[in-house]
């Protein structure tokens, strides 16, 4: 699923901080995949910070937040970057598969990393102040869980990659490392798992909560790290304005056990499931079957991948006190965030239901 998707516009108010324009902030900015869950906070922030917030974009969303300029255009298109780039003095590259599975797995690479490098190329070619690249916490796993925290110091190789999504992002992350240490001022951020109402691409988070909302009993336990996508949004302003080029920020907010998740959004749905504990050879073979019957049968996105599986069995709890200490990064508890989320996915009426009749009796 493109992070660059159309979606209605979000709601953005209270939680992104008093209006500021120092550093970085000053002039105009680009925002790659602004029409993403992610880019829709982050261009929301902005317009409160900045003198102008352009977004490159496939698509023109089907309402435009007022004063936000829309370049449609690919990534990929060397000429509709330079022109998305007239005048800009900061980027923020946001703009990704963003799912898990894709029908042709070279698209990850061709769009995740061939992007990163178009987008840096152009901007150093047109002078761009400052570019903020936006990476992924997968780049940060390790082949076997461990059990301390992983954070930003984590040293792995393209072999150590969980799958093809994760290495096109090591590979992007790769190159934005490469244009910093050749004098391009470029500050990267691996934000963790964003949630929030309004997620309208359904992307891995949201589709997550979605699928054990909607009765799933079975699970592989793990750990994970939420953040509120408002405070990711204003820890990618904080990067810009404070990040050190050439240095990566973990941007997340609270770790939880899948378990204790699950309990969570059983409070919030108001009923309690019996659920059963996935051991780890038989979820690795689900999510190698479910991606097959996805690549040879319903060409739609699996319910599990294998690569996913394998993200879960590395998983670990994250260290963002890198983010705190030098951007002054600090994201809220997931909460409330996590509330909203499951109050929007319940709107839907398709998935009410099947969350009303994952708690009815099953019999004895």
């Amino acid at each position: 699923m493109l992070e660059l998707l159309d979606s209605p516009p979000i709601a953005m108010s209270e939680s992104v901080g008093p209006a500021r324009k120092t550093g970085h902030l000053k002039g105009r900015v680009l925002v790659t995949g602004g029409n993403g869950f992610i880019g829709q906070h982050l261009v929301a922030a902005l317009a409160a910070r900045v003198e102008a917030v352009r977004v490159l974009d496939p698509s023109i969303p089907a309402h435009v937040l007022p004063g936000i300029e829309h370049v449609q255009g690919s990534v990929l298109d060397h000429a509709t970057v330079l022109r998305a780039l007239d005048g800009i003095t900061c980027v923020y590259h946001l703009a990704a598969l963003a799912n898990l599975w894709t029908a042709h797995r070279a698209d990850f690479d061709r769009v995740n990393h061939g992007g990163t490098e178009v987008m840096l190329a152009a901007a150093r070619e047109k002078g761009v102040a400052r570019f903020v690249h936006c990476s992924s916490e997968v780049v940060l796993m390790p082949r076997s869980r461990r059990g301390d925290a992983c954070d930003e110091t984590s040293v792995l190789t393209l072999g150590d990659m969980a799958g093809s999504y994760s290495r096109s992002k090591y590979r992007a992350e790769q190159a934005a490392n490469a244009a910093a240490a050749a004098g391009q001022q470029v500050v990267i951020v691996n934000p963790t798992l964003p949630i929030g109402a309004g997620d309208y691409n359904f992307t891995p988070p949201t589709a997550m909560l979605a699928h054990y909302l909607s009765g799933s009993r079975v699970y592989l336990d793990c750990t994970l790290n939420l953040v509120d996508a408002r405070d990711l949004a204003l820890g990618m302003i904080l990067a810009a304005d404070r990040g050190r080029s050439g240095e990566r920020y973990l941007l997340g907010g609270e770790n939880v056990s899948l378990r204790d998740l699950l309990t969570m959004l059983d409070g919030l749905a108001q009923r309690k499931l019996r659920r059963v504990r996935v051991p780890h050879l038989l979820a690795l073979t689900t999510g190698h079957v479910c991606e097959w019957l996805a690549d040879a049968i319903t060409r739609r996105t699996p319910i599990a991948t294998a690569e996913g599986v394998r993200l879960a069995l590395r998983s670990a709890p994250l260290d963002c006190g890198k983010a705190m200490r030098e951007l002054g990064y600090r994201p809220r508890p997931i909460a409330d965030a996590l509330s909203a989320t499951v109050r929007w996915i319940l709107s839907d009426p398709q998935h009410r239901a099947a969350a009303r009749l994952a708690a009815a009796p099953v019999g004895p």
